[in-house]
Formats: structure tokens, C-alpha cells, sequence
């Protein structure tokens, strides 16, 4: 008897490694809610078994930093809860916070000077480093989720991805 879209039966079945999956979470928009959302996605890769070098685990905690940062600094009158994922795949790991402003940011280049205001273009160039990409999606509630995914065996030289839209 065959099949049509079957396995042969001699084909062992694509099955997901076991630190694949999603995880999501909510914080106040307070900054409090930085550190914490930094060691919750650190320890989710440790728990997991990630298989990610630890250079790569730095600069995604970073991002992680950043995002949130960003969120409870320019988005809490509006939204109150910030959500974070973290979807690991076989190859990739990808990062998103979503807040409920319509504001959609944008790296700013600035005075050497001040003391904040490059997170965005942090968030960029650890992407662009790492072969990654990220973008900004507005959401159906009139929000936004900002994204980075970068992949998770290293990549040598920097590589410009398409999708760099911070």
C-alpha cells in the first residue's frame, strides 16, 4: 500500500530537538522588569539545553536589555504589560517584546555625549553581527512587536541581512 506524503518506512521521522519550542511572558512596564526578563530568558536557555555559545547568549541577553528597556521607558503610559517571547528553533532563536504603543521606534544616532538613546542601534549591529535580522510589526490591537532572530551556530564575518529594518 502506498501512501502519498508519507515517511518510507525505513526513514526515521523529522522530530523537534528538545530546547525547541516557545515561551512567553508577562511583566509591568517598570524597570524592575529589565533584569528580570533578562535572567528569565537566560535561564530558559540554560534549562532547555540550548546549544548556543556563549558570546552569541551575551549579546541576545543584551538585546533582551535593550528591547525591554525601550518598552518600559517610551511605552508604559500606554501599555502597561509588556510580553516577551522566545521561539527557539533548530537553527534560530528569536526574541520579541510587544507593547500596546503605536509608536514605532527608530535607531537614532546621537551625541557621544548623552548617556542613552543607542539601544536601537545596538540592537542592529549585534544582529547584523551575528547574521541575524529585525524588524518592527505592528499589531492588530494598534501595538507593536519588535523582533530579533539570530541564528544559533556561529557565523563567520559579518553578514548584512535584508530584514535590518531597527
Amino acid at each position: 500500500m502506498e501512501i502519498r506524503g508519507s515517511v518510507p518506512p525505513d526513514a526515521a521521522p523529522a522530530r523537534p530537538f528538545p530546547y525547541e519550542g516557545v515561551w512567553r511572558f508577562t511583566a509591568p512596564a517598570i524597570d524592575a522588569s529589565v533584569p528580570q526578563a533578562r535572567h528569565a530568558v537566560r535561564d530558559l536557555l540554560r534549562r532547555q539545553g540550548v546549544p548556543i555559545h556563549d558570546d552569541l547568549v551575551q549579546g541576545l541577553l543584551l538585546i533582551v536589555s535593550e528591547l525591554v528597556t525601550n518598552a518600559v521607558k517610551h511605552a508604559a503610559l500606554l501599555s502597561p504589560q509588556v510580553a516577551v517571547e522566545v521561539a527557539i528553533g533548530a537553527e534560530w532563536i528569536r526574541v520579541s517584546v510587544e507593547d500596546n504603543h503605536p509608536y514605532r521606534p527608530k535607531a537614532l544616532e546621537t551625541d557621544y555625549g548623552q548617556t542613552g538613546g543607542r539601544g536601537l542601534l545596538l540592537v542592529r549591529e549585534i544582529t547584523c553581527e551575528a547574521g541575524g535580522a529585525c524588524d518592527v510589526e505592528q499589531t492588530v490591537s494598534g501595538g507593536k512587536i519588535i523582533w530579533v532572530a539570530l541564528p544559533l551556530a556561529p557565523v563567520s564575518g559579518a553578514v548584512t541581512s535584508p530584514r535590518q529594518a531597527l
